[in-house]
């Protein structure tokens, strides 16, 4: 009570502007910034976020954690944000195994490398969205999230003709109920992922066999996949993983084929 009055007569002596605060401004509930991060699967049990504060604004925004876990399908998905000589090998494989997949490339990659972009629309991939410049989206505004997403959609329909882009990655893995909604106003579904270890650090490689096993210990029903393409180790293991995974009765399917609304709780049959 005492602050409110306080406010008043501040504005009434003329000491602050109207229309501007006289306490610094409280960060909105909607831009509260989270990490991705999720339960991990383990012995064919579902993979959870339940317990990581985030899930009702996954579900509220439409995001993708989880596809349908009462089948054996799993979504191929690879983050692109440059060129370390292994997207082709990995396309290779993809191609003679005939796997969909959605690579989520940024600006650079798309500058750094127009042929491979075009190759793997031309193979029927999809391309997905990772941003422009790779920022923390929960520190710019509206405006900027628009902008960043939609020069990735330009320049890549100047290289492939194919217009729309459906799907986004948020950069980081960091995300807000703001930036969720934001992206969703432009047009995109989040994707997150439901699978996925520490493959990013090319210095930190440890071989084939240890990719294997990190993701086909984690294979679940709806599992979204996240590898990174700069990973030698991804590279090397990407066939035995496919092969093993279909040897399980898992299929591989497009993110086009994903529900109509995505899941981000792996509640469905009880299990955490």
């Amino acid at each position: 009570m005492k602050r409110s009055i306080l406010i008043i007569l501040t504005l009434l002596l003329g000491l602050v502007p109207l229309g501007t605060a006289a306490w610094p401004k409280q960060t909105s509930a909607s831009d509260r910034p989270f990490h991705f991060g999720f339960k991990r699967s383990e012995n064919g049990q579902l993979p959870s976020i339940n317990e990581e504060g985030f899930k009702e604004i996954i579900d509220r925004n439409g995001a993708v954690f989880l596809g349908d876990t009462a089948k054996k399908e799993l979504y191929l998905t690879f983050d692109n944000g440059y060129e370390n000589g292994y997207t082709p090998p990995i396309l290779d494989v993809l191609k003679a195994k005939q796997v969909p997949a959605v690579f989520f490339v940024t600006g650079h990659y798309v500058k750094d490398q127009p042929e491979l972009v075009k190759r793997m629309a031309a193979e029927g991939h999809i391309i997905g969205n990772h941003s422009w410049s790779h920022p923390d989206m929960t520190t710019i505004s509206d405006a900027k999230i628009k902008e960043e997403l939609e020069r990735v959609r330009a320049a890549v329909a100047e290289l492939t003709g194919i217009q729309e882009m459906k799907y986004v990655r948020p950069p980081r893995g960091i995300f807000s109920d703001r930036t969720l909604e934001t992206s969703g106003e432009a047009g995109y579904r989040s994707i997150f992922w439901s699978i996925a270890y520490k493959d990013w650090d090319t210095r930190d490689q440890k071989g084939a066999d240890y990719a294997y096993r990190k993701v086909v210990s984690q294979l679940h029903p709806g599992a979204v996949l996240l590898l990174h393409s700069v990973s030698s180790d991804n590279a090397q293991a990407l066939g035995r993983i496919i092969d093993e995974a279909r040897r399980q009765g898992y299929t591989f399917k497009a993110l086009t084929e994903l529900p109509a609304a995505g899941r981000g709780t792996a509640e469905k049959d009880g299990t955490s």
